[in-house]
């Protein structure tokens, strides 16, 4: 590739206009650049140098609006640590002054009041202010998964979730997320884990601890998903993910005997438990609960 193009994007992180790009090479030689996927087209009139990642595509909005864009919702959760969603679009917040339009994975969007600070060199808006926003957007089962997953990254706390809740009074959504904030808990480790515990809850089941911590019989930690110690009855999330393979397998039945062994029923639990038949999940798990008090 053309030297001086190549000086050009590493000057600007590897994004450049076509006007830029157009007065150091012609216009045929960027077409050829195009094709062979050397150079990238990233926005209307933007061009990155490779792969047009989240990280470059940003820089072209950048380059696009003469300053760096804020980003917010879910492009900021990702920041954060705590995106349940994995939404591959990027939310920007619209600069002042600018009129940066939608485009195909680019959404825009106009908050008032937003607190922003700076992740790794790029404006964000707050992270409890992020959570509470995301968290408005989604279903009571997923804005709960949000909310703990931004309780667990350690970037805010139950106070400052509170205190975007209050900042954010009147829009679409906060009643939801209001009433979850007695719920949420970081110890979920997982967005499942969440909607799990969520149906046990509306289900009418005594609140489970979570990441129980009991030590087995040859000395082992064994961690339950969820756990009410009192009647040694536990359930356990299964993404099948994490539970595949004879070394999983092998590992998920040695924990189950060591658990049987110390006297707790283990109830297991699917996505389709969760999503598609709560009521007998909760029913299952009850009838367990029930037992035990009863023997």
């Amino acid at each position: 590739m053309h030297e001086g193009l190549v000086a050009l994007f590493e000057r600007q992180g590897g994004v450049a206009t076509a006007e830029q790009i157009l007065a150091v090479v012609s216009r045929r030689n960027l077409e050829m650049l195009l094709e062979s996927t050397t150079v990238e087209r990233i926005w209307r009139g933007i061009y990155g140098f490779g792969a047009a990642d989240t990280a470059r595509k940003l820089r072209g909005l950048d380059l696009t609006c003469g300053e760096t864009v804020v980003v917010c919702m879910a492009t900021a959760a990702g920041l954060y640590g705590f995106d349940t969603e994995g939404d591959a679009a990027l939310h920007v917040l619209n600069p002042i002054g600018h009129q940066l339009r939608p485009a195909d994975g680019l959404v825009v969007h106009r908050r008032e009041g937003a607190p922003m600070v700076m992740v790794s060199g790029r404006p964000a808006t707050g992270p409890a202010w992020t959570a509470v926003e995301v968290a408005r957007t989604l279903r009571r089962p997923r804005a709960l998964a949000t909310l703990d997953a931004a309780l667990r990254s350690g970037q805010c706390n139950l106070s400052k979730l509170s205190r975007a809740v209050a900042l954010q009074q009147g829009r679409r959504g906060i009643v939801k997320v209001r009433h979850l904030l007695p719920l949420v808990d970081g110890r979920a480790e997982s967005p499942m884990e969440s909607e799990a515990r969520l149906v046990m809850i509306d289900g009418g089941l005594p609140m489970p601890v979570l990441q129980h911590e009991i030590v087995d019989a040859r000395g082992r930690l064994r961690r339950l998903d969820f756990a009410w110690p009192d009647h040694r009855v536990a359930a356990e999330y299964d993404s099948g993910e994490w539970h595949v393979g004879a070394n999983a397998l092998r590992r998920d039945r040695e924990k189950l005997a060591a658990l049987q062994d110390l006297g707790w029923m283990v109830v297991p639990i699917v996505v389709d438990d969760v999503r598609r038949a709560p009521g007998l999940l909760v029913k299952r798990i009850n009838a367990h609960l029930v037992a035990r008090e009863c023997a």
